[in-house]
């Protein structure tokens, strides 16, 4: 059973003038894995905010999945990548690339997401766009490979070929 961290990154979320509907979404897509939600927290679109709660949610929680929803566009006020950017050790580009592949079937708008996605120490962190349909979209491309990436992660030594 994984452990999960969703953070929801809105300015008008985190001030309680918005109802977050995409939090609710990522928790409902990601417990079809052996996954369980153990943390969730609205923030506001601040840098470091966003990097200390995802560094507090693996380093002091120790969690296996951190996912943040929103900020990822091209707004002014849009900095997740970034606050992912300043925690991560490794990114894995090809999870990304295959979020916005699939959303680019949807939506040309797709092609401006600048969503990431990465390991800080043995947990993976996952940047989805934050529309609810969006999340759906991303996590739903790359949920068949986080089983297996988490598993390795965590220790797996098994030869991937076999």
């Amino acid at each position: 059973m994984f452990s999960v961290g969703i953070i929801t990154v809105s300015d008008k979320g985190a001030a309680g003038e918005r109802e977050d509907l995409s939090g609710p979404e990522i928790k409902k897509i990601i417990t079809t894995l052996p996954a369980e939600v153990k943390l969730y927290e609205i923030v506001p679109d601040n840098k470091e905010t966003i990097s200390k709660k995802i560094k507090e949610f693996i380093d002091d929680k120790e969690l296996d999945i951190i996912i943040t929803t929103g900020g990822t566009g091209v707004s002014p006020r849009d900095v997740t990548p970034e606050a992912t950017r300043e925690v991560i050790e490794k990114e894995i580009p090809g999870m990304a690339e295959a979020m916005r592949r699939e959303s680019l079937k949807k939506t040309p708008h797709a092609m401006i997401s600048r969503a990431m996605v990465g390991i800080r120490h043995h947990s993976l962190i996952v940047n989805l766009p934050g529309s609810p349909k969006a999340v759906r979209e991303n996590l739903t491309a790359i949920l068949p490979a986080l089983p297996h990436t988490l598993s390795k992660l965590k220790g797996d030594e098994t030869e991937c070929a076999t």
